[in-house]
């Protein structure tokens, strides 16, 4: 009797929304996130956290990019829940600059220190770019 090879899972769940660039969407776009995350049963300290990523990248393709719309996708996967923000570009990729003592600018700062990895890349689509970042959390269990 043969086998049947295992069954790929990963992504166990995903939900993508786009909104419009304007700074008014980072406040629809963590309620959006929030209100997903509730009805996958996640708790409310990586509610909490995936509201502050998606924040902070929603923000980033907003203020620093010339887009007219963003997309926000949320994948969880078996032990990853992965945020990333798709924007129509700009003029230079994400980074982590020094902000001295500055309120704005700490964006990437703030997912760096939450997140297990983060990063950018190219669509294709010509200076567009997805910024994503994934958060760990338990082996297959709901996040």
């Amino acid at each position: 009797m043969a086998q049947r090879p295992p069954q790929h899972t990963d992504p166990v769940r995903r939900f993508a929304f786009e909104l419009p660039a304007l700074t008014s969407s980072v406040a629809r776009a963590r309620r959006l996130a929030e209100e997903r995350l509730i009805l996958w049963g996640c708790g409310p300290e990586i509610r909490d956290t995936v509201a502050l990523v998606v924040s902070e990248l929603v923000t980033n393709a907003v203020v620093h990019t010339a887009s007219g719309r963003v997309v926000c996708e949320l994948r969880e996967g078996e032990d990853t829940l992965r945020i990333a923000v798709r924007d129509e570009g700009g003029p230079a990729g994400p980074r982590i600059r020094d902000c001295g003592e500055e309120e704005r600018g700490r964006g990437l700062l703030i997912v760096d220190a939450l997140c297990t990895a983060w990063g950018a890349d190219r669509t294709g689509l010509g200076t567009a770019q997805v910024v994503w970042a994934e958060l760990a959390h338990g082996m297959g269990e709901p996040c």
